[in-house]
């Protein structure tokens, strides 16, 4: 049998509800450009073409048998931790740690038409797949990832990243349309250049915590600009950072003085001492150590993006000795 019907065969259950209007070539490359990078397992994929997902699409929200976390709200089990810090090279570095359970991960490349291209860090376990049952023999599900980005960079430089949060009160205005927590992810990465863009975005959807637990959302851009993003009675609430650095964990900051905030949580504690009180730059492996030192046991992925360079690190299951370096314009061939 050929590797062209064996494809086929595998897409075949995916192809409608994923990328509907994707031509079947852009879907094969896409599978075929399934890579696993380390036996956490870390996989790396380039997708080819459309996804289906234009900004005022009518269906934008993942498909709804696709459930992020616990529905039911807060786990302690989140426990995410998100800095920005200008590096030792000027540039602006987003330092992020997703704290979750032991699921394999992918490193996606997206490049769709008239849009950024960007990359993207996606749990999977939301697409069927466990560290038993991998993508290898069965990566159809893939298709969809490009819905489900839990953090990432643009070509322009902005970085976002997500973190759970006891609550989160969205807006329920009948005039916008509704999407999902990570689609609205991906909006930003998609269309966005400037936080300024990505705050517009956010503020022209409702945004439904319903199939996961509530969230919220820290921005930066090589500018140097970040925020952070709550949702609280039903407003959007937008926190700049008032240093060179910011930092957010899994608490709602709005209303909170700093001496507050840093009572709150010892991860929020520790990276603010630390950023407040370095004497040099950070480059972005001292940024990946001081997501080491705040890392859990229950980290799954730790990352850092320049905004300026667009080049990022990734580092799986706490292996800090093992770093994974990419580009984002980085090729396939390359990988």
């Amino acid at each position: 049998m050929s590797i062209l019907l064996i494809l086929l065969i595998l897409l075949a259950p995916f192809t409608s509800i994923a990328c509907p209007n994707a031509p079947e070539s852009n879907r094969i490359k896409t599978i075929i450009s399934l890579k696993k990078l380390d036996d956490f397992p870390l996989y790396v994929m380039h997708f080819h073409g459309d996804y289906d997902l234009p900004y005022y699409a009518h269906k934008v929200s993942p498909p709804q048998d696709i459930q992020i976390g616990n529905r039911s709200g807060y786990s302690s089990s989140w426990a995410c931790t998100c800095f920005s810090t200008k590096s030792d090279q000027g540039s602006q570095l987003l330092g992020r740690n997703f704290d979750w359970y032991d699921h394999p991960a992918l490193l996606l490349f997206t490049d769709p038409p008239n849009r950024y291209a960007s990359v993207s860090m996606v749990d999977i376990s939301y697409l069927g797949y466990s560290k038993s049952d991998t993508p290898d023999k069965n990566p159809g599900g893939l298709l969809q990832s490009p819905l489900l980005p839990f953090d990432g960079m643009n070509e322009q430089g902005l970085a976002v990243g997500m973190m759970a949060v006891p609550a989160a009160h969205a807006t329920n205005d009948p005039q916008k349309q509704t999407v999902g927590s990570l689609v609205i992810i991906r909006l930003m990465l998609d269309y966005a250049k400037n936080v300024e863009e990505a705050i517009a975005i956010l503020k022209n959807f409702n945004i439904d915590f319903h199939h996961g637990p509530p969230l919220h959302y820290f921005i930066t851009d090589r500018s140097g600009r970040s925020v952070v993003v709550e949702f609280v009675n039903r407003k959007i609430s937008v926190l700049p950072n008032t240093h060179s650095w910011q930092v957010a964990t899994n608490f709602i900051i709005t209303g909170l003085t700093p001496e507050n905030a840093r009572a709150s949580c010892w991860r929020y504690k520790k990276v603010w001492k630390t950023l407040e009180n370095q004497v040099i730059r950070l480059s972005s492996l001292n940024a990946l150590t001081l997501l080491k030192d705040v890392s859990q046991r229950n980290t799954i992925w730790s990352v850092v993006y320049d905004t300026s360079s667009l080049n990022f690190l990734v580092v799986m299951g706490k292996k800090y000795d093992q770093v994974h370096e990419f580009k984002l314009q980085q090729a396939e061939s390359d990988q």
